[in-house]
């Protein structure tokens, strides 16, 4: 249950820390240092921070590479021919999933196309894709190629939903509405899971049961969503996801991104799949056989054998979550956010507002703060004040709590910086 009880005090923070029994977590990261003492880092929403653990385990598979050279994908401690096994039971945890509806595999971007080439397969009437205005480019990207590849104009075939004018966040029934105004010309809808610049968590059970009323599949990407907000993608019968696993999964620049795919089609060879060596039946794949026959579940989308060095850092990090678990996480991330939300209350004189939903059921830990003005200014002050922030034109901070290695401490301090530059 969310604290109401708060006090904008130094004190106060350092008791809720005291009494934090995820505190001792952070000390399972390295914290970026400014002036010899650790950063306020609130950038776990752009690019989370590096497990300690990652520089000895990736110093074991050099020394199984160097040791046991191409054998090594039989002998080494974590054989590499089945290195991606290692994940599918902790995604799974974490995304609501059975182990063999998610893979780590390639990378974001990469993976929505070829979920859309197996989920969108538009006819002359049924064509149409519902996407959140202001979606991260790449989905944007991403979307309107994949339209207009199967020979749509993507201005006429993508319905964007839009917040009303005058206000930040879309509502929920106006997205469950535009997927009954589409009707049986409603091929996908494919939302972020939480909007990256405003960090609205959408209602996926519900619109997932929406699309599936009027004859559509639904995706998410979960970029944002992932290892920061609980989710029931089996239950919630959602068809397929994506994300990367370098912002709150912790993973490193780059990192190797994840799918889910729903039991439903997984498990049917008939679902068209863009196919791959690594995607074949793991019992025949080394009989280098014409046709492909793909595993069952999610691995039959995988194109390529595990990126090995590049999935080491995922390692690390699911060794936290799992030790650490989804549900203590989000307890303290609503107390944590909460504690960030109600500091910036106490605020006077900042020409900003937090555009971010007040109510923290359709939130994760991030709060996105509308500068009316100067924003950069502020934002470039808090950067030599210590503060690790991220910035999103035209005129957004984003600030992330991470319950894994945020204190309360380093809210009050972020408060204390704001606090600073409002009297200047």
């Amino acid at each position: 249950m969310m604290n109401t009880r708060y006090e904008a005090s130094l004190e106060y923070a350092r008791d809720c820390d005291s009494s934090d029994t995820l505190f001792a977590f952070r000390d399972r990261f390295h914290i970026p240092q400014h002036h010899d003492t650790d950063s306020k880092y609130f950038c776990g929403n752009s690019l989370g921070l590096q497990p300690k653990s990652v520089a000895y385990l990736m110093e074991q598979e050099l020394a199984d590479w160097a040791k046991y050279g191409v054998e090594g994908h039989f002998m080494a401690r974590n054989p590499w021919f089945s290195y991606h096994h290692l994940f599918s039971e902790r995604l799974g945890k974490i995304v609501g999933a059975l182990k063999d509806e998610v893979v780590a595999m390639n990378t974001l971007t990469v993976n929505l196309h070829l979920l859309m080439l197996s989920f969108y397969r538009p006819t002359k009437t049924r064509y149409k894709i519902i996407m959140e205005a202001g979606a991260f480019p790449s989905d944007q990207y991403a979307i309107a190629t994949q339209a207009a590849m199967h020979g749509f104009n993507p201005d006429e075939a993508i319905i964007e939903v839009a917040p009303r004018q005058g206000k930040h966040l879309i509502a929920h029934e106006d997205i469950l509405e535009a997927i009954n105004a589409a009707g049986e010309s409603l091929a996908l809808v494919i939302l972020g899971g939480v909007n990256y610049y405003t960090g609205q968590l959408f209602n996926m059970e519900g619109i997932t049961a929406a699309a599936h009323a009027v004859g559509a599949y639904a995706g998410f990407d979960l970029a944002h969503a992932v290892g920061n907000v609980p989710l029931h993608l089996h239950d919630w019968q959602v068809d397929f996801a994506c994300w990367c696993s370098y912002k709150y999964l912790n993973s490193g620049p780059g990192a190797v991104g994840g799918v889910f795919v729903h039991e439903v089609h997984s498990y049917d060879p008939t679902v068209f799949r863009a196919a791959g060596w690594w995607g074949n039946d793991e019992k025949t794949r080394f009989k280098m056989e014409k046709h492909f026959v793909p595993q069952a579940g999610a691995g039959g989308w995988q194109m390529s054998n595990a990126p090995v060095f590049n999935m080491v850092a995922l390692n690390a990090s699911l060794d936290v979550f799992d030790k650490a678990g989804m549900a203590a996480l989000r307890e303290k991330s609503l107390n944590l956010t909460g504690y960030m939300e109600f500091l910036l209350q106490q605020l006077e004189g900042l020409p900003f507002e937090i555009i971010t939903p007040a109510d923290p059921a359709q939130r994760g830990c991030q709060l996105s703060l509308l500068f009316f003005k100067d924003g950069k200014k502020y934002f470039d002050a808090l950067t030599e004040a210590g503060v690790i922030a991220d910035w999103r034109e035209p005129n957004v901070i984003r600030i992330a709590p991470v319950p894994l290695y945020n204190s309360y401490e380093d809210c009050y301090r972020f408060y204390a910086a704001m606090l600073k530059l409002s009297q200047q």
